[in-house]
């Protein structure tokens, strides 16, 4: 399991918007991240202060920082393979698409985030997300990044 410090060396996010704690899994195609929702988000003070929820954008901003982190890795892998020639620059979303919204996510909640590349079509990487707590899906988004220099 990669804790923070693995994530900050990979993706340019940092607090108060990096929204993974740690990878628990990473694949060739597939990544498997963890955040803790804390119960003192200065954001639910606001965002229904008598009953607090995560808004579902800041879970899909979770799931977008998951799917750049994978994209991180495909191209560190691919730099170190023989003979590789890797563009660089940082994943930057490029597309949003049939995001569902399932069920709530509280404080103290524990966010499972999975993403899966879909596609690479030349600087286009179509990625799935699903975040879940408990096993229990509570979001699905299709989305798309690019690489910017």
């Amino acid at each position: 399991m990669e804790d923070r410090q693995f994530i900050m060396e990979r993706i340019p996010h940092r607090p108060p918007f990096l929204w993974i704690d740690r990878v628990k899994a990473i694949s060739e195609d597939r990544i498997l991240a963890e955040k803790y929702v804390s119960t003192d988000l200065d954001l639910f003070q606001g965002h229904y202060p008598e009953q607090p929820i995560l808004p579902g954008v800041l879970v899909c901003e979770a799931l977008f920082q998951t799917g750049a982190l994978l994209i991180s890795e495909i191209i560190n892998r691919d730099d170190n393979s023989e003979g590789a020639s890797v563009p660089e620059g940082i994943p930057v979303l490029t597309r949003i698409q049939g995001a569902k919204f399932k069920r709530g996510i509280y404080p103290g909640d524990n966010l499972e985030l999975e993403v899966k590349l879909s596609e690479k079509m030349g600087p286009a990487w179509f990625m799935k997300g699903i975040a879940r707590v408990k096993g229990n899906t509570s979001v699905k988004v299709e989305f798309a990044c690019t690489l910017k220099t």
